[in-house]
């Protein structure tokens, strides 16, 4: 998980709600649906995650399955498309790519179902390995969508790029990364 938030620029969230079907391995490719502000985009698969996303995916079909034979196997499904496509919550596509450990209430509906991974498993995995790491600074999830963007702007990719791989409505929001840098600091003790 935190591969997925550092290498494609995710918010936590937008992580925790992957689908099978917005994961796209061969194209390098996610499709990140109702992010901040409603809106969908498209980010670039990190290649750590290619070949060992994998394997956890498998098991999540095996657990599809088994949850399908037991009446458990449907998945909540944005909005209205419930109604609209009443089998598509028990479809491969739109099962999580990352899947809670366990069944539970869905809030909305009182169907007992697999949700995704709570964000709070999460948080706590980064917190223990910020501190298994020694790492005195404080960093979360999120520290991980600044350190992606601030590495976008090193390896030389155009701000509007950050822009879009983010998400970010307005450009000047991604022009927050660019004081990082500190180029022309660099480049004038270079000269010196």
């Amino acid at each position: 998980m935190g591969t997925m938030l550092y290498g494609a620029g995710l918010r936590r969230l937008e992580c925790l709600r992957l689908r099978v079907k917005d994961l796209d391995c061969a194209s390098n490719h996610i499709v990140v649906r109702d992010g901040k502000g409603q809106k969908d985009r498209g980010t670039m698969v990190p290649q750590p995650v290619k070949t060992p996303i994998q394997q956890p995916l498998q098991s999540v079909k095996h657990l599809l399955m088994r949850d399908l034979e037991a009446g458990h196997g449907a998945v909540s499904l944005p909005d209205a498309l419930e109604r609209t496509y009443p089998k598509a919550n028990r479809d491969w596509g739109w099962q999580d790519v990352l899947p809670a450990t366990r069944l539970s209430r869905d809030p909305r509906t009182g169907i007992v179902r697999l949700h995704h991974t709570h964000e709070q498993v999460l948080q706590r995995a980064v917190r223990g390995a910020v501190r298994q790491a020694g790492i005195a600074k404080p960093a979360t999830c999120h520290t991980f969508r600044h350190a992606f963007a601030t590495h976008l702007l090193e390896a030389e990719y155009d701000i509007r790029t950050v822009q879009e791989l983010l998400g970010h409505k307005d450009v000047s929001t991604a022009m927050i990364y660019t004081h990082v840098l500190n180029r022309g600091w660099t480049r004038r003790q270079e000269s010196s």
